[in-house]
Order: C-alpha cells, then structure tokens, then sequence
C-alpha cells in the first residue's frame, strides 16, 4: 500500500487519527473504516456535532458559491448526497425539494436575473417564475411587495447530526474508535523513517495515540492543531446567529428553503427551513454574513419577521441558539489535502461543510488510503498558504 508516497505493509494496520468528529471528521472516519488494513481513531474535545455543524443552518446549495469552480465543486457534491444517505442506511432527514427565493425592489430584482441567468449557463437548475406560481407552489406565504422570484430546484436540507451519528456508528461497527470528551494536548513530531519530520503521535489527556496518518478536521480549531506541527492554517472570525422555535405543524408545503428579502433598509434577508421534528431554523443575511446577536430579544425580532412572510407561524415560541462559530479559511475556500511541511498531516477545513461532506470525505480517502493526488482538490491545497521567501 502507497500512502502519500510512503509504503505501508499489508501485514499491519495503517493507524489513521482523526481529529473531530463534526460533519466533515466524521464523514472522512467513515469512509477510511469502509477500507481494509486500517485502524481509525476519532477524537472530539466535545460531544459529536457540538461545534458547526449542530449551529449550521443545513442548506445544500451552490447558489452563492464563487469562483465557479467551486461553485461546480459544491454543485457535484449536491448530487453526492443522495448516494450517500443511501449508504449510511438511515433517515438523514435529507430533502431536496428546492429554494424560494424573491425580492422586493428593482435593484433587487435586477440581480437575481442576472444570478439566475448565469447559474443557468453553468447549468444548475434555477429559474425565475412568476408571483402567481410561487402561490401555487407555497400558498402559506404572505411575501408582501415582490419585483422578482426564484426557484433553485436542486437546493436541499439535511439534518447533520443525523448523518454524524450514522457516520460514527457505521464507523464503529466496522471497528474504529471514538474518544469524546478527548481534548489533543500536543503532538509527538519525528523524522518517522523519513527526511520530512511527521507526527508520530496525537497526545491527550488519557494517554498519547499512535498514528501514521494524522487528520485534522476540527473546524475552527484545525488551525491551533495544525499549528501544534508548525502548519499555517489561516481562519477568519466568522460568528453566526440562529434561532429554532418549538415544533411547529408542516409549514412549506413544496420547498425545502425560503429565502425572504429585507424588510427594511438596515435588516437583512431572513432564511428558514423546517427539520423533521417540526422545528423551524432561522438565520439572516447570507451564509457567510457576521452575526453576534443571540439573545431572546433578537430572536423574538426574527421570529416576527418571519411571520410576517409565514402567517402559520403565529403563536411559535423564538428559542435562541448561543453563539456558534463557523469555520472559515481566510480566502472563503476549502483548505484540502497533506500539509507539505508535514507530509502525513490531512488537513481538512471550509465553511460549506454540510454541502461538502459526501464529496470531500470520498477524495479525502483516496488521498488519504491509495496516494492519490485528486486534480478537483487542487485549486484548495494547504500550500497556498505557505509563506513567501
């Protein structure tokens, strides 16, 4: 077996840490315990799914993704997903019934035909219709003054901590090991038989783990792990603000996502979904926008925004979510592949990562297992950041 270039008996088990256990850790754990002659290790410093991706607002889409390659990036793993769900044999509560989008003013309506149009000429599946249609399609909605309005028919939900707990289940079974409550301490650096120095082994507060391959897909943390071997891995400052209410009966009656316009100049737009168990999520501006406010009189102020577009919502009760932070590579874009510096280090972190999970965790493996150098996962490696001479 080749590894990243290094050979590795099939007479013993090729001891793979992975660090994490949100959406994109525990998919990559998965896909290694699928392979034969490996040993996987998962650690998480908290419960599974406690950091992003129980705060992520869920939302498959490629809408907004740029540049297009990575817009075709997302759109590929889009239509991974149902493969996936599949294979996990569990309800992952995905539903890919599309997004209904419209705005209010003319400059707003002038950018979504352009959106639109260009997401056409990429060939997702987008379209303008009309008011009349979009009654037909929600009749619930009550979306006041509309200049436009988009159906992006692929666009979809899922429920990550459903797929989190298939992937570490289904991992299990299969033999690999998940530590909780497991903060990494420090890791153990040496030459590992080659000129390049490697990480020997993960350090914990139970004892240090052996490894040949090290993961690091910790979100917002992957960037202190890294650094514990000397890699840059540079993040932004990225909080974000959701709001559940209780459960609530069946809402959207043909979408997956609504996504309204801003009611007045200083707000921004409002989007929401509605999970299996009848909670609705809510979250404002764009999926990358900033926000820090997360306490019941902001979430009191967003539930009433959206009754505003959703009457059936009257009588719900906001419960704010704390504060979550996002992963969020300083460029916007994934940060995939060996850290050249430490070549048996994985480093896997974005923002997309619900979206990305099926897709990334395929490749990863590949990269990860048989050495291969995946041409899609170029335009996202580590190396990148390296600094300048």
């Amino acid at each position: 077996m080749v590894v990243n270039g290094q050979h590795h008996s099939h007479t013993r088990k090729l001891k793979v840490v992975v660090i994490g256990a949100g959406i994109i850790g525990a998919s990559i754990a998965y896909r290694l315990s699928r392979r034969n002659h490996i040993s996987v290790n998962v650690l998480e410093s908290g419960k599974p799914g406690s950091g992003a991706s129980g705060h992520s607002f869920a939302w498959l889409n490629s809408f907004r993704k740029e540049p297009e390659a990575y817009h075709h990036f997302n759109r590929l793993s889009m239509d991974v997903w149902h493969r996936y769900a599949e294979e996990l044999g569990t309800d992952a509560g995905l539903h890919c019934r599309g997004m209904l989008r419209w705005e209010n003013t003319d400059e707003g309506a002038k950018l979504l035909s352009q959106r639109v149009k260009q997401l056409q000429e990429r060939g997702y599946p987008c379209r303008l219709i009309s008011v009349e249609e979009m009654r037909q399609l929600e009749p619930g909605i009550s979306p006041g003054s509309v200049s436009a309005v988009s159906l992006s028919e692929i666009d979809g939900i899922v429920e990550p901590l459903k797929v989190i707990g298939a992937c570490l289940q289904r991992a299990r079974e299969r033999g690999a090991e998940l530590r909780t409550q497991s903060p990494v301490t420090g890791l153990r650096l040496g030459k590992n038989g080659s000129k390049s120095q490697c990480v020997e082994a993960v350090n914990t507060p139970d004892g240090e783990i052996q490894c040949d391959i090290l993961v690091v897909a910790s979100g917002i943390a992957t960037t202190v792990h890294a650094a514990m071997a000397g890699v840059h891995v540079p993040q932004e400052y990225s909080p974000g603000v959701v709001i559940r209410t209780d459960p609530r009966p069946q809402l959207l009656q043909n979408v997956s996502v609504l996504h309204t316009p801003a009611s007045e100049k200083e707000e921004s737009e409002i989007h929401l979904r509605q999970a299996a168990d009848g909670t609705v999520i809510m979250g404002e501006g764009s999926q990358e926008s900033v926000h820090r406010d997360d306490s019941q009189e902001h979430a009191n102020a967003l539930l009433q925004r959206a009754i505003n577009c959703l009457p059936a919502l009257a009588g719900a009760r906001a419960i704010p979510v704390p504060l979550g932070h996002r992963p969020m590579p300083i460029d916007g874009l994934p940060i995939l592949g060996f850290a050249p510096a430490v070549p048996n280090l994985y480093i896997a972190v974005m923002h997309s990562g619900v979206t990305l999970a099926p897709l990334v965790s395929e490749l990863a493996a590949l990269e990860i297992v048989d050495g291969a150098r995946v041409e899609t996962l170029a335009p996202y490696r580590p190396e990148r950041f390296r600094p300048q001479k």
